[in-house]
């Protein structure tokens, strides 16, 4: 552990005249020097851009940019680096599916099937497209403990007429680490098509598209290690092609006249114009770092912390953890009797803890859950349980100083 944070130098300093706690990963990840690297190496040594000229500077810039999707598809399984779709992050990638596929497909009548529990981003795309289609959304209930109604989710899907089931592989609110690759086959076998939002799983979690046999994963780099402004889609190839591209222009052609242009195969076929470059070279350094790791200890780190993250906490008078506790992803949302989220965070904050307050983009779980807002603490690969000891500790000072 002590190597692993010395990899991170954001992690090296005060805030508010205390040390660093950082308990916000489930928003972004800092980044270690090997990631760092990768940008100043490629603007230092061999800026140009990719896919378009000869030269040395452009071919070296080419390579490396297509290793990096060479390595992100070695780390999800995937049978081809083609399958791999840079974007800006995973947003960008649910909203891909939705405008260059769902839309064109959906009928009135049809069904689409996703949660309560969703974050925006893996809930506007598909209502957008049910209001331009006639086609509407059932959602699957979730149960007192935080985790899906299994048997509601297999109702909903027998009564007929589902053309697409969208689910996250785990809450960014409640931790739920949900059946993926259930869920996914029962799609499948009414002949719907599934969209995973995995941005809370692939960077905690070994995790192979394969084995997981859904449509397609949209994932964020950032929230692994990789700069902002990252993220992919991973898609089957079938689905693929038959998928309109979202953006036009420069790139992403096989033939362009004036009377009209002829798409090229993708990845090329969505990533239009001139792209993030230098960070996805970087995201390549990040999955380069994981993979050293091991996602398999990355997971193990996480539930083990976690797991006392929720016995210190659950301790707490006046303390509600949201969420089954386990299985869970790497990330507890809670409040306290007599503390308003944002106040008990503006405390933590002053003793240099960071953690995430606010409804977290799930307004209506926000509803569901009765809450105006949640605490949210999230754990990844160079915290340490004297960590959650220090956030314990300051939720106990401002308990103290609210008279909570």
């Amino acid at each position: 552990m002590a190597r692993i944070r010395q990899d991170f130098p954001i992690l090296h300093q005060e805030m508010n005249g205390h040390p660093l706690v950082y308990l916000d990963n489930a928003a972004t990840t800092q980044k270690p020097r090997q990631v760092i690297q990768a940008l100043v190496e490629y603007y230092e040594g061999y800026n140009a851009n990719v896919h378009r000229g000869i030269h040395t500077l452009a071919e070296r810039a080419t390579e490396a940019y297509e290793e990096a999707r060479a390595k992100i598809a070695r780390f999800i399984g995937s049978p081809s680096p083609n399958q791999v779709v840079f974007t800006r992050n995973g947003t960008e990638a649910l909203n891909m599916i939705a405008y260059g596929w769902l839309r064109h497909r959906l009928r009135p009548g049809d069904v689409i099937v996703t949660s309560g529990m969703e974050h925006h981003s893996n809930l506007l795309p598909w209502q957008q497209a049910a209001q331009a289609t006639g086609a509407q959304i059932k959602y699957i209930e979730l149960l007192p403990d935080g985790t899906l109604n299994q048997e509601h989710y297999d109702r909903l899907l027998s009564e007929g007429n589902v053309r697409f089931v969208a689910f996250s592989g785990a809450s960014n609110v409640l931790g739920t680490l949900n059946p993926v690759k259930e869920m996914v086959a029962k799609a499948h076998a009414v002949g719907a098509r599934v969209a995973v939002d995995a941005v809370q799983v692939v960077p905690h979690m070994p995790v192979n598209v394969v084995d997981w046999d859904a449509d397609w994963i949209a994932v964020a780099g950032h929230k692994m290690l990789a700069p902002t402004g990252t993220g992919f889609l991973w898609g089957k190839m079938e689905l693929l092609e038959e998928m309109e591209p979202t953006y036009f222009g420069g790139s992403m052609i096989s033939e362009a006249h004036l009377t009209g242009a002829k798409w090229a195969q993708p990845p090329a076929k969505f990533e239009a114009g001139t792209p993030n470059i230098a960070d996805f070279i970087a995201f390549g350094a990040a999955v380069d770092y994981l993979a050293d790791l091991g996602m398999e200890n990355v997971y193990a780190h996480e539930k083990a912390l976690t797991e006392y993250a929720w016995e210190r906490l659950s301790a707490i008078d006046g303390m509600r953890l949201f969420g089954p506790r386990q299985p869970r992803a790497g990330l507890i949302s809670f409040e306290v009797a007599g503390i308003h989220p944002h106040d008990l965070s503006a405390v933590l904050n002053a003793e240099g803890v960071a953690i995430r307050v606010g409804h977290h983009c799930a307004q209506p779980l926000m509803e569901i859950l009765d809450v105006p807002a949640t605490n949210r603490a999230s754990f990844y690969i160079y915290n340490t349980q004297a960590e959650v000891d220090r956030l314990v500790e300051s939720i106990l000072h401002a308990k103290e100083f609210f008279g909570a």
